[in-house]
Parts: C-alpha cells; structure tokens; sequence
C-alpha cells in the first residue's frame, strides 16, 4: 500500500507515465500474493487472480467521479467484512480503516465536497479491499463473498464492454458509468447517487452473509443471484440511456 500510494501521490501532483504505475501494481500485487500465500496454490489460479485485482484496482480508482462514492462504497465493505467472523483477528485494522473513511467523508460526502481522494487515495483503498477480498474467500473457502463488490463491479465491466463497442480508449476518464448518468446527465444529487450506490451494496452484503450462515450460499445461487443483478442494472441503465436520448432530441 506504502508503494503504490508513493507512487499514486507523485502522479497526482506530476502526471506519470503507464509504466511506473503499472509497474508498482504488479509489485504490490506480488506481494499480496505472497502475504497470502497464494504462490502456494495451483498455478492456473494466478493469472486468474492476478488479472482481476489488476482489474478491481483501476476500475475502483476510476469511481472517484461523483462526491461520496469511494469513500461510501469502500466503508460499506469494510463494515461488511468486520461482520465476518474469520476477519475477527483484523478487527482493529478494519475498525482503523473504517474510522479514516469517516473521517475523509466528513470532507467529501457533501454537496461541494472539500477534498476528494485523487489516485492516492482510491488506489490504496482499492488493493486494501480487494486484499481483504482474496483473504475473506481464501479463508472461508466461500466464493460468494465476491458479491460484496457487485454493485461496483457490474456498473465498472458494463461499463467497459459498453465502451470497447464504443471503440473508445478504457484507459482514459470518462462520464459512462451508470452513476455518473444519474449525477451529471440526470440531475440528481452526488450525494443521494451515492448513498443510493452504498446502500444497495450494503443490503446485498446482509444478504449474503445470512444466506451463507444459513449454509444457501451455493455456487448455483452465487451464479442465479450475480445474473439477476446484471439483469436490474442492464433494465435501469437502459430506461436511462433511453430517457437522457428522449431528453436531448
């Protein structure tokens, strides 16, 4: 985290280029891995591994685009992780980060927010969660817990898709996220999309954790509820997409 917020900081005050930050991700990736032992694990697994915390880190550095989000959606996982008895020994590290994204959020969570996180800030809270992530699945042997980053996660890979039909450059900021309509298209208040964002996060997360100490927590239920999620954000992004195309005719 010291690593990749060193070098997320001088990117923030001095634009750098790709390599440095890339460079730092694959560092510290690398040690997440080795933290958790996953060079331990089958082979085949890294790469997979690999590419998707690769993938969460950036994705998440691109949600600081409205007040609140990151800090909303990065306390809502760490509430949900600390519910989680395996994360017991943790508690004191989680309970410290959750108290920072208070405080940060007195500053952000408002209507002309006072500070915002840049890539310091969303890129170090971004491989902090996802560490938290391998290690809650790792130690549970429960892949369900990935759905604590749904919400995000399905908004950031349509997203993308979106985007690639678009032929438009990922890599580079944009305005396409589903949120970012609703907040800057729509009208409607940063912080209302945020909380709105959070809070469904937050019910999803509940939900999995009762339906896991209940022992429903299956692989086909991981696979029917992730395909209903997509199917409500796909319905609401289209209504309004179709609605800011009525608007501007």
């Amino acid at each position: 985290m010291v690593l990749v917020a060193v070098v997320s900081f001088i990117d923030d005050i001095k634009p750098l280029s790709q390599l440095p930050r890339f460079v730092s991700h694959v560092i510290a990736v690398g040690l997440v891995f080795y933290e958790l032992h996953l060079f331990y694990e089958p082979i085949w697994l890294l790469p997979i591994v690999f590419v998707l915390l690769i993938g969460w880190v950036n994705a998440f550095n691109f949600m600081d685009g409205i007040n609140g989000i990151t800090v909303l959606y990065a306390l809502t996982a760490i509430v949900s992780f600390s519910f989680l008895p395996i994360n017991k020994a943790s508690l004191p590290l989680l309970i410290t980060m959750g108290l920072s994204c208070f405080a940060f959020g007195l500053f952000n969570v408002r209507k002309k927010a006072k500070t915002f996180a840049g890539d310091v800030g969303s890129i170090s809270m971004a491989l902090f969660l996802g560490y938290f992530m391998i290690k809650t699945i790792i130690e549970s042997g429960q892949l369900g817990y990935i759905l604590f980053f749904s919400v995000y996660g399905i908004d950031a890979i349509i997203t993308i898709i979106n985007r690639l039909f678009k032929k438009e450059n990922i890599f580079q900021p944009h305005r396409s996220h589903l949120y970012q309509y609703l907040a800057n298209e729509m009208g409607y208040s940063h912080i209302l999309v945020s909380f709105i964002y959070a809070g469904f996060q937050l019910g999803i997360n509940a939900f999995i954790i009762y339906m896991d100490t209940k022992g429903y927590l299956t692989l086909f239920f991981i696979g029917g509820f992730l395909l209903l999620l997509t199917f409500i954000y796909l319905l609401v992004r289209k209504f309004v997409t179709r609605k800011l195309v009525l608007r501007n005719l």
